[in-house]
């Protein structure tokens, strides 16, 4: 068990109910980086509407059934490797509005997330984000100011130095590197690197540059068969391995695949079937959950199931940080599919490496149900 206490100021209120688990305190030592993994980039102010029949149409009014306000952006993936029990480390710029006040309130006292490499920015207005879910989609409509040059630095790394850490997550970005990317990778820390659509068209994996200083790539299908030229998903992953050592691809309602060169080890982990209320934020819970097993030294089919399962459960609620699950939620859920007869034995096998390590606690009745924080509502609210 590896279930461990924490004061209610430290670990927020998504952990208010129940102990925290700390996934790697049997690797813990003295002489460990003070973070976990630390993270760059833009934090937004999300606004989600939920519950909505169809698309807005044009020239009407819609109404929404369900609304929730949430930091957004690179806050997506750090609140989920935090709930995740992992010790995070974010620079980003925030405005000195309203917004930016909540924003990291939220990431500070909420989910215990350390912000001392970000910034406030005087005078610049928060970027916010307003998705609209429907039938298992989502419609997104951002706005934001022009970020001002200290703003920029912090959202591209530009700490002088970053700090120590065992991982850190990357976004690549065709043409671009990133200075932090090398200098932390100089220290040890294993990057795991994702990617956004190449709005340029050319899908070159040497315009990735930053790829050689990663130990994990995590494209979604498309954007694997794109910049390799493979004709699948599982092929394009092999031809990966030439530039990275781990290829993880993820196959949507099929599930993941990932190829280990250094081992030569493949693993295939199919998705589990779950009504999508919203999928915003549930790639950045997916690499939050991969990112964990690695950290942990876990069997690479055990890394797919867990971050396949902890972006299962996102998806079931609405928001990108309002949904990343805890190990409250993912307790509830292993204790659930035990209890239903009808479960598939392979299928309980696959997940049974969760069984030592979810908290020693009764769990609330299921489905959970999370609060829905509002901007103007106070904590306890």
């Amino acid at each position: 068990m590896i279930a461990s206490t924490a004061s209610a100021s430290s670990v927020g209120n998504h952990h208010r109910d129940g102990p925290r688990v700390d996934p790697l305190a049997a690797l813990r030592t003295p002489d460990d980086p003070p973070w976990d993994v630390y993270l760059t980039g833009t934090v937004f102010l999300d606004i989600v509407f939920t519950g909505l029949g169809s698309a807005p149409v044009r020239g009407t009014e819609s109404w929404a059934r369900g609304m929730g306000s949430s930091p957004g952006g690179v806050a997506n993936m750090a609140t989920a490797l935090a709930r995740l029990g992992l010790r995070t480390s974010l620079a980003a710029a925030f405005g000195d509005d309203h917004y930016g006040d909540y924003c990291w309130d939220a990431l500070e006292q909420g989910e215990g997330i350390d912000l001392s490499p970000s910034r406030r920015v005087p005078g610049w207005h928060s970027p916010v984000t307003v998705s609209m879910a429907y039938e298992g989609e989502r419609t997104m409509v951002s706005h934001g100011h022009e970020p001002p040059p200290e703003a920029v630095l912090v959202q591209e790394g530009a700490p002088d130095c970053p700090p120590r850490a065992r991982a850190a997550v990357a976004s690549l970005e065709p043409g671009k590197r990133a200075p932090w990317i090398a200098q932390a990778a100089g220290k040890g820390t294993c990057i795991f690197a994702d990617v956004g659509w190449d709005e340029t068209g050319a899908w070159d994996l040497a315009g990735l540059a930053d790829l050689e200083h990663c130990e994990a790539f995590l494209p979604n299908a498309e954007e694997a068969m794109r910049y390799t030229g493979a004709s699948c998903p599982r092929e394009a992953a092999h031809a990966l391995t030439e530039h990275v050592p781990l290829a993880v691809v993820t196959l949507g309602a099929e599930g993941a695949y990932a190829v280990d060169r250094r081992t030569g080890e493949a693993a295939e982990v199919p998705a589990i079937e779950v009504e999508a209320l919203d999928p915003t934020g549930a790639g950045d819970v997916f690499v939050a959950g991969f990112v964990t097993g690695t950290l942990a030294g876990w069997p690479l089919a055990d890394r797919l199931a867990f971050a396949g399962l902890t972006a299962a459960l996102s998806v079931q609620e609405f928001g990108g940080s309002l949904s990343a699950p805890g190990w409250s939620e993912i307790g509830a859920w292993w204790r659930r599919v035990q209890s239903v007869d009808s479960q598939d034995p392979a299928a309980l096998r696959r997940y049974a490496f969760l069984a030592d390590m979810i908290p020693e606690e009764t769990a609330p009745g299921w489905p959970l149900r999370r609060a829905v924080p509002t901007i103007g509502f106070g904590r306890s609210a």
